[in-house]
């Protein structure tokens, strides 16, 4: 809730409360959070019920969607609690699904026996100018094989798994890995490798940063027909593709010019609620799977170790 407080809601949609408050094919029915400050402050902003615990809201509601935005170390707790009181058509949660790959996929699996769908809150996937990446490899205008370098800070799984996410949803499956620094641990929890990926369609190095100095989520991928382009977290992106030298004749250059490819970060929960919409009236989605996200995690576990 507290992303976007502060800030204009038609401009900026950060969290979930206010992406489900105010998409038209929702009602934001309830909350759970036990901090007795931010209850009130829930109840002021959108006037709705907000309970300590979940078997109270689940005593009184039995919501179509259900966002779990827990500690990650709560994820799957809260997920069993939340299928056991109740019967949601969708589970959003946020990411990583897990930081243990068993508990990942028995939700997963838990989930599909009781026929919820489960989506993980990848939300770049969602971003219009995240999916016009993805059409331009697909289609061939960003030729592949692609060479690539990611930038990511605060922990591999914790913010480096969104972009590990990005890069399979881009290139395919993963096919085989080589560690390059081992790193340290952030927070004294989470690993930060440095890391050489094949993935599918191309090889990406993924190097960490300082989170204590500045945040650093970035992210170049090289193609034989041109560059992409992933900066400011997704804010801006572009992409340059390959035109003849005009000094030297039969070489090759980048355009000096960039295309500005359309990103809509700054309301980044919206494009997910929206996408939720879509999919649950039956239409094609870009939201990221239960399974998906396992097999994200799978991967990083396995590099981990």
């Amino acid at each position: 809730m507290g992303y976007d407080l502060h800030l204009d809601p038609a401009l900026h949609v950060y969290s979930h409360t206010r992406a489900f408050s105010l998409h038209p094919e929702f009602n934001l029915l309830a909350a759970v959070e036990p901090d007795e400050k931010k209850q009130e402050a829930f109840i002021q902003t959108y006037k709705s019920p907000v309970y300590s615990d979940v078997d109270s809201a689940l005593a009184q509601h039995q919501p179509d969607v259900i966002v779990i935005a827990v500690s990650t170390q709560l994820h799957a707790e809260t997920l069993y609690k939340v299928l056991d009181k109740s019967n949601p058509k969708v589970i959003l949660c946020e990411k990583p699904l897990s930081y243990n790959s068993d508990d990942a996929r028995k939700m997963v699996q838990l989930c599909e026996a009781k026929g919820v769908k489960l989506y993980v809150n990848y939300m770049r996937r969602s971003d219009p100018g995240v999916i016009k990446i993805k059409k331009l490899i697909d289609s061939g205008e960003c030729q592949i094989p692609i060479k690539g370098v990611v930038w990511y800070s605060k922990g591999f799984l914790h913010n480096g798994s969104h972009f590990f996410n990005l890069i399979e949803y881009w290139l395919g499956p993963m096919e085989n890995y080589s560690l390059l620094e081992r790193g340290r641990l952030w927070d004294g929890v989470d690993p930060e490798p440095d890391v050489r990926v094949k993935f599918n369609k191309g090889t990406v190095i993924f190097l960490s940063a300082w989170e204590e100095a500045f945040s650093h989520y970035t992210i170049e991928l090289l193609s034989m027909s041109g560059r992409i382009r992933y900066e400011q977290q997704g804010a801006m992106i572009q992409w340059q593709s390959v035109k003849d030298d005009p000094v030297y004749k039969g070489h090759k250059l980048l355009a000096p010019n960039s295309e500005e490819i359309s990103s809509d970060m700054a309301r980044s929960q919206w494009n997910v609620i929206n996408q939720l919409s879509q999919v649950m009236s039956g239409q094609d989605g870009y939201l990221c799977a239960g399974s998906d996200a396992l097999n994200t995690l799978e991967n990083m576990s396995l590099i981990l170790k």
